[in-house]
Formats: structure tokens, C-alpha cells, sequence
């Protein structure tokens, strides 16, 4: 029966806008988490059948357009996007935002494994290295002492105070640096975090964790090999905000107009079916 195709663009469209209402509830759900970059759903038409080519047109005749019919929707893509978040003050040293582009680059010492996150809510750990909630390493220059600027790419930790010293306290300003002061009233540039840009970040993969995978595939502007040109604030990367966090990019008022739509356009979808069946039902009982 003809109509069996009705049956099968209605039940892709249910599937597919089922799709998009879980990028909608997962982008809901994550609107207060740090960091994080809501994702949309986009959708393009299945193969259609072609009932009849196209033709160009002859000395004796006009062309020919094609006879198709289509035969649903399915899911293009889940594209993440990377606009800026808002940036909350939490007065906390270790917290870090990113004020424009560039991830943050983090080691797991255990297989040796390197992700980029744009959550910047950092801790100093028992052996003095700033670390994720999950401990893996900050990474940037390192090395630094009074009078030697960090050189060594590296995990960030804290430094060797000079003799007869104690550390008082450390910040980090707006290019990166892990400025550190000494009880003598002295001070010393011991770090510095830095940033990768990517050509194209949308390439990267969710790990979960505020972690990106993938590094590689999205095109890591220099390289993966990290230098003093992935300082913050040059070559189009953004700022350190110390004491700060970026919030989710996340819009609600957005993700509840996207979501009504997705609901109506899944309700009509299976309105599809039902009058579907309907007509086959009189189809089938047309011979009692």
C-alpha cells in the first residue's frame, strides 16, 4: 500500500525530533554547569523516491521536471556552540575564566592523556600542582624563579620559595601568569597557563567531565605542542579572569521556544501515523 510511506515519514520525523528534544533537555539540564556550551540539533530530508527523472528539453518539446516523493527526515547534526559565557566573580584564586577564545589544556598523569575544558574551576593539590576536580594537570610554562621567567611547558605547580623565604601568597593576572609573593616582600613569575585555539572547535568530542576530546581533529591553531604563542591575550586567544568562572551559554528563554516547536512538530508527526492508520483501516475493511 502506498501509504505505508506516510507511515514511515511520520515515524522519522517522531524519532528524529525525539533527537532534538534530548539536545534541548541536555542543554536544560546543564544551564548551570561551568563551562559548559549548549549544543542545537539540525535536520535535513531523507532520500527521496523518484517516481520520474528530469529531461531537457528537445527541438520538439519542452523539458521534463522530476515526479518525487520524499520519504521523511533525519538528524544532519549536533553542533555545540562556543559563545562566550557569562563570567561570575567567586573570589576564589585557583578559579579561572577565559574572556574570548582558547580552551584550557589538562593532562591525566595516569595514561598520559590531554583534554581541553573551558571549566576553570581549579584546585591546588597536596604536591602544589593546579589541577581539575578530578586532578588532572593545568598545563603551561613552568620553571619560573626570582629573576628566571617560565620557560619549560609543563604542568603548572606551585614554586620552590627562595632561601630563607616563605610563600605568602600567589595570583594570576590577565595574561596568564602564576604571580607568586614571598615572605622578604619579594616576588617572581613562577608559571604560566596557557590556552589552544582551535580552527575549528565544533570538531572537538563531550567526554563528559567539562573535557574535550578530539584535539587533533579540530585543528589546533600552531599545533598540539604548546609554546609561549598560546599566551593568553595574543594570537586571537582571550584573557585570564582570575577569581572567575564562566557560566553555561546556555539560554532558556531560547531552549523553551526551541522546545515548544519540537513538541508540536513531534505531535504532528504522530498525527501523521494515526490518520495513516486510519485510512488503512477503511483500505483493509473495504471488502466485509
Amino acid at each position: 500500500m502506498s501509504l505505508i510511506g506516510t507511515l514511515t515519514s511520520g515515524v522519522s520525523a517522531m524519532r528524529t525530533f525525539t533527537k532534538g528534544l534530548e539536545v534541548i533537555g541536555n542543554n536544560i539540564a546543564n544551564v548551570n554547569t561551568t563551562g559548559y556550551k549548549g549544543s542545537s540539533a539540525t535536520f535535513e530530508d531523507s532520500f527521496s523516491n523518484t517516481l520520474r527523472g528530469s529531461a531537457p528539453s528537445s527541438g520538439a518539446g519542452s523539458n521534463l521536471s522530476a515526479v518525487q516523493v520524499g520519504t521523511g527526515v533525519k538528524l544532519a547534526s549536533i553542533n555545540p556552540r562556543f559563545t562566550q559565557g557569562a563570567l561570575s566573580t567567586t573570589g576564589v584564586g585557583t578559579d579561572l575564566g577565559v574572556s574570548g577564545n582558547g580552551f584550557f589544556r589538562v593532562l591525566n598523569t595516569v595514561d598520559n592523556s590531554e583534554y581541553a575544558t573551558r571549566a576553570g574551576d581549579f584546585r591546588l593539590d597536596d604536591q602544589g600542582y593546579l589541577v581539575t576536580s578530578k586532578g588532572y594537570r593545568v598545563q603551561g610554562l613552568t620553571g619560573g624563579s626570582p629573576g628566571t621567567p617560565p620557560s619549560a611547558v609543563g604542568s603548572i605547580r606551585l614554586g620552590t620559595p627562595p632561601a630563607g623565604t616563605q610563600l605568602q601568597s600567589f595570583s594570576f593576572d590577565r595574561q596568564g601568569n602564576m604571580v607568586e609573593f614571598y615572605s622578604d616582600g619579594s616576588s617572581a613569575i613562577t608559571n604560566r597557563v596557557l590556552l589552544q585555539h582551535f580552527q575549528d572547535p565544533t570538531a572537538l568530542q563531550r567526554a563528559g567531565d567539562n573535557l574535550f576530546t578530539g584535539l587533533s581533529n579540530a585543528g589546533p591553531v600552531g599545533g598540539l605542542a604548546l609554546s609561549a604563542d598560546n599566551g593568553p591575550g595574543a594570537n586571537g586567544l582571550g584573557t585570564i579572569e582570575a577569581g572567575t568562572l564562566e557560566l553555561s551559554n546556555v539560554d532558556l528563554t531560547e531552549q523553551f521556544a526551541n522546545m515548544i516547536t519540537a513538541q508540536r512538530s513531534f505531535q504532528a508527526s504522530s498525527r501523521i501515523v494515526t490518520v495513516s492508520d486510519a485510512i488503512l483501516e477503511e483500505v483493509v475493511n473495504l471488502k466485509r
